[in-house]
């Protein structure tokens, strides 16, 4: 199934004229794209469709608020499209395309015309993987890899594997949501990740579904195909205003992933990128939406966390009490605070770390053991 692609709200027809007339300043500061696909999952006729609040621009993202690197990721930016925040993991920005553009992306950046932080000196990238023996996971990110032809990510993948002390290879992709045919139908994209699950590598398919109704029949093809080729498959999604913002639905989209084996990974907080006010939920009520849908399904569909991914490192949110809230990192850029457990005073405004006083109390592994 060939799928067109449409990058101009002025293509798009299932919009009133009045509408997109409307929605032309949004998409001239923040580029919009779809498919014919995904647009076919949206109910037109209900203006509160979660398909068409992911995908189609709203007004509301020219609110001011945020910022266009809300993770500090030029920080750990060593050269174009490689970061390298914490020690044993290499981020590389290898597109700037995907199968659609979620309205609620953190990484806007990569889609204004101009822009370019995408990795374009490949002999420099993996010289310095293989001058970092400290590296075992490559997270290949974007965009979207998998919207590169096959070829180009058989020339990435193949450079990545022949690195002896790389053992993990993991692909941010949204496309078994966005696009299920492009991995359906290309039998050497399967081949390829199967030939390399064969080595003595292994690939994890980070998958983005965001709400149940991405989970089509096309959609557990694409993973099912995965699967065979030897791929191991998790999920990540924030919390999203419009999406998934209740217990119901969410507990919904984590029983569904457990059922067809991709098991829910994290959980984000919205970062607080620009023109994302509108989708972004405080930190405290998001945790208690992620807790009652977890209270609401078994098993491996429990296995998500809660997490931040914040400049400093990603931090989880592992409680609150009508006075406190607790917070955990889980990785963070500077090891001294890997584990560091933090206590703050509970504030239902705070949509980001730096949205809270100073810390009442915290404690560091170090306080308990030497490292």
């Amino acid at each position: 199934m060939t799928q067109k692609f449409i990058t101009s709200i002025d293509k798009l027809e299932q919009l009133s004229s009045a509408k997109r007339t409307e929605l032309k300043e949004v998409t001239d500061k923040f580029a919009f794209r779809s498919n014919d696909y995904y647009l076919s999952l949206i109910d037109w006729t209900d203006s509160d469709d979660p398909i068409r609040n992911l995908i189609i621009p709203n007004l509301h993202e020219l609110d001011e608020w945020g910022d266009l690197d809300p993770s500090g990721e030029k920080e750990y930016t060593v050269m174009e499209g490689v970061e390298h925040k914490y020690a044993s993991t290499v981020l590389l920005l290898v597109s700037n395309v995907c199968g659609g553009i979620c309205r609620y992306c953190f990484r806007k950046r990569v889609f204004i015309k101009g822009h370019h932080e995408i990795v374009n000196d490949w002999p420099a990238v993996i010289d310095y993987i293989e001058q970092h023996p400290e590296v075992t996971n490559i997270l290949v990110s974007g965009g979207d890899p998998l919207m590169l032809s096959t070829n180009r990510l058989a020339d990435i993948l193949n450079r990545l594997q022949a690195i002896d002390h790389v053992k993990i290879i993991r692909l941010g992709t949204k496309l078994p949501a966005f696009y299920p045919h492009r991995i359906i139908q290309d039998a050497d994209l399967l081949g390829l990740i199967k030939n390399i699950c064969e080595s003595d590598k292994i690939i994890y398919v980070m998958s983005h579904f965001n709400h149940v109704r991405e989970i089509t029949d096309e959609a557990v093809q694409a993973v099912r195909a995965l699967h065979r080729s030897g791929a191991v498959l998790t999920n990540q999604t924030p919390i999203i205003r419009g999406i998934n913002d209740n217990p119901g639905d969410l507990a919904d989209l984590f029983r569904e992933l457990s059922f067809i084996g991709v098991p829910p990974y994290y959980v984000f907080q919205c970062r607080p990128a620009v023109g994302n006010k509108h989708y972004a939920v405080p930190i405290e009520e998001g945790y208690l939406i992620f807790e009652q849908a977890k209270a609401m399904v078994s098993g491996l569909a429990k296995r998500a966390r809660f997490t931040m991914s914040h400049h400093s490192g990603k931090i989880e949110i592992v409680g609150l009490t009508r006075q406190y809230i607790f917070l955990k990192y889980l990785r963070a850029a500077d090891e001294n605070n890997d584990g560091r457990f933090m206590v703050f005073e509970r504030d239902s405004r705070a949509f980001w770390l730096d949205d809270y006083d100073a810390e009442v109390e915290s404690f560091s592994l170090d306080l308990f053991c030497n490292r």
